[in-house]
């Protein structure tokens, strides 16, 4: 797909070449502290219960998806839209709209709801007749996860129904582009999770109510 046209008009690359690294290394998709919570000492997942741990684990099928849709993604960048690229692509959102929606919407519900009480009770919230917690940030989070993923596969379709080959080829743009976003927000978001959202849970929510939380998933996991 006439990939040398992809590179010219790669805004990543024209940035490049206006002296990008005149902004020392900062990128808005990569902030100084955004892997290192100045005020949460995480915790060992040794140390966790096992709830948590097994959220935690949960994690790693996604990371190894992530890995393969950064791949692809690079190598549409590098060799053009492919037969095996597109598979590869379709695999990724098939999995975020599954496997990733199902551990926000029903593994981390009963969990999220419970720290957002105890986060309220001990005062760590935002102000407003709506407090928000470190949960609310983080349900957000996920859900311009799944609308940008949302926008990517608007775009890859439209890419293709374009008659004109240059239109064609901003819209993949632009979809590549978003695909490295969605890559950097939720590599962010796990790690926030695994980081800092568990490591609260772990501090303020008993050992007796993780029992009852794991006892009511296996319930819930039993075929009716």
């Amino acid at each position: 797909m006439g990939v040398h046209i992809l590179n010219r008009i790669d805004p990543l690359r024209k940035q490049a070449e206006r002296g990008a690294d005149s902004a020392a290394g900062l990128s808005p998709m990569d902030p100084p502290d955004a892997y290192s919570p100045p005020s949460v000492d995480p915790v060992p997942a040794a140390e966790m219960h096992p709830y948590l741990r097994n959220l935690r684990g949960k994690h790693a099928p996604l990371m190894d998806e992530l890995k393969a849709f950064e791949e692809a993604v690079l190598s549409v960048r590098n060799t053009g839209y492919t037969r095996e690229s597109d598979a590869r692509l379709r695999r990724f959102f098939q999995f975020l709209d599954g496997e990733f929606a199902s551990l926000s919407r029903r593994d981390e519900a009963a969990l999220l709801a419970l720290l957002h009480e105890r986060l309220i009770a001990e005062g760590e919230h935002g102000k407003g007749e709506n407090p928000h917690t470190a949960v609310d940030l983080m349900e957000d989070e996920c859900a311009k996860a799944l609308q940008l993923a949302a926008v990517i596969v608007n775009f890859l379709g439209l890419a293709f129904r374009l008659p004109d080959e240059r239109s064609r080829l901003v819209v993949l743009d632009a979809a590549l582009e978003e695909s490295k976003n969605l890559i950097e927000l939720l590599r962010l978001l796990v790690f926030r999770k695994d980081s800092v959202l568990y490591t609260l849970a772990h501090r303020l929510i008993s050992a007796a109510a993780f029992d009852a939380l794991q006892s009511r998933a296996a319930v819930a996991r039993k075929p009716s």
